[in-house]
């Protein structure tokens, strides 16, 4: 079965066209035929009228003198032969070939005189007429019956020059056909195609409505029905995010509230060890999940962000260094050397919340699993019509196998080190909301990692040439 659309319209344009192209050729051949026949049968008839107007009476004898005038006219480049064959009344023969037969019983009764009829000669199939006349003299009549033949070359002939060229014609215009109609099927469908391409084109999250604009009226249907299913899709998701949203929200009042006490209870003059350890212990779990709520929330508030919503002017440079100044503390109880490479006037569109949270996820997951006495450094710079973002590490890096999962939502390649499995997809949300990409690779010699995300530049910055470059101190920090 054929799958193919464009070849199934080809297949239901063909067939009918073959069809009528066998049909009218046999219709043409078929003409051509009766055209011919008419055509050679008045040749015939002509000459047998030519040569019984020449039989005549002498001396009470009947005499046939044919006349070359009566067999020229059957002249032609195919070389047919003329034969012909004059009978008296009483069957004497008055001229002619003898061999030359008369026409069936049926063809020569009076009704059918002149009688055209289908004979051979000489072994050679030929076309013959004959035709009969009464002569009269001194009150005596008799009938004289004229037979002329003539093989069938010119007749071929003219049959084949009358129906190929038009054979010829519809087959070439079948052809065209099979030609052009693909070409004029592609065109056509190029509206189709690119619908396809809109809809593969776009973002998991990109649930806004296809625009039926310039679209055959064929195709509106079909645009409706995914509009339609776009939209339930887009409550779907709404609600889905809401609920997140929601359950996390819902989820810290109590979570605060724990920590509080907990915090309280170990204040407490407690004599039992066995309760401190198992308070330390629950206030740390409580932490985890106040930090997994948070996360969630900020996953959901990346989800639900429109691109429209992303249109404010951010300096990256001024985010990053404020993010690593907030987290230096956390560096130094790790004895991580904390550095910064960042180059003025890196601004980009987008929310400048959301892009503090995806620094601030990139540099936490490099000290977390960076090795004591370490090295992280942020690097933000200008390359064409991006921005880049790195934060490079000297830690164990990530195992090649493990890179295409670590942005998956909680997905952990390291479990001995704490941490909710959402920080890079945090990261990987946020960059494909402004419109970048993000990607890990090893850092240099194949030591540490490097983490690499490209932002579009702020559109009109990308409008000027050039622009000037000044590099900021280095922030580096050490633990005394």
């Amino acid at each position: 079965m054929v799958h193919s659309l464009r070849a199934r319209l080809l297949l239901w344009l063909l067939l009918p066209l073959a069809a009528f192209t066998v049909v009218t050729g046999a219709m043409s051949y078929d003409a051509a035929r009766q055209t011919a026949d008419l055509l050679q049968d008045n040749s015939l008839l002509a000459s047998a009228r030519t040569i019984i107007e020449d039989v005549d009476w002498e001396n009470g004898a009947l005499v046939a003198n044919i006349p070359p005038a009566a067999l020229e006219m059957f002249e032609s480049p195919y070389q047919d032969r003329v034969f012909y064959k004059v009978l008296a009344g009483d069957g004497r023969l008055l001229g002619g070939a003898p061999e030359l037969a008369p026409p069936s019983a049926s063809a020569q009764s009076s009704t059918q005189l002149p009688a055209f009829y289908d004979s051979q000669y000489d072994g050679a199939p030929i076309r013959a007429v004959a035709y009969e006349r009464m002569l009269y003299d001194s009150g005596r009549a008799e009938r004289v019956t004229v037979i002329v033949g003539k093989t069938v070359a010119s007749r071929q002939a003219m049959i084949d020059g009358l129906w190929r060229p038009q054979l010829m014609r519809q087959w070439l215009m079948l052809a065209l056909a099979a030609l052009l109609v693909p070409l004029g099927l592609t065109l056509e469908l190029r509206p189709l195609m690119k619908l396809k391409n809109d809809v593969a084109d776009r973002e998991p999250t990109e649930l806004e409505p296809i625009r039926p604009d310039h679209l055959p009226s064929e195709l509106r249907p079909i645009v409706d029905a995914i509009n339609q299913c776009i939209a339930r899709l887009k409550v779907h998701a709404s609600t889905q995010r809401q609920f997140i949203a929601d359950a996390a929200h819902q989820l810290r009042t109590p979570l605060t509230l724990l920590a509080t006490q907990i915090q309280f209870a170990s204040q407490c003059d407690a004599q039992d060890p066995a309760l401190f350890v198992a308070l330390n212990g629950v206030r740390r779990t409580s932490q985890k999940m106040a930090e997994l709520t948070s996360q969630l929330l900020l996953l959901a508030q990346a989800e639900s962000m429109a691109p429209a919503r992303m249109g404010t002017c951010v300096d990256l440079g001024a985010v990053v260094s404020s993010v690593l100044e907030e987290l230096i503390q956390a560096a130094q109880q790790r004895d991580i050397d904390l550095g910064a490479e960042l180059d003025s006037g890196v601004v980009v569109a987008g929310n400048a919340g959301l892009l503090a949270s995806l620094a601030a996820n990139l540099v936490d997951n490099a000290i977390r699993y960076t090795q004591a006495g370490g090295n992280v450094t942020a690097i933000c710079r200008r390359e064409g019509d991006e921005v880049v973002l790195q934060v490079v590490d000297n830690g164990p890096g990530i195992p090649a196998e493990a890179r295409m999962h670590v942005f998956e939502r909680f997905y952990r390649v390291a479990t001995d080190t704490e941490g909710t499995g959402l920080g890079l997809a945090i990261v990987h949300q946020v960059a494909r909301s402004h419109g970048g990409t993000v990607s890990v690779g090893p850092g240099a010699g194949r030591i540490g990692l490097v983490v690499t995300v490209r932002l579009p530049v702020w559109r009109e910055v990308a409008a000027r040439s050039g622009g000037s470059k000044e590099r900021h101190g280095m922030l580096e920090t050490a633990l005394t």
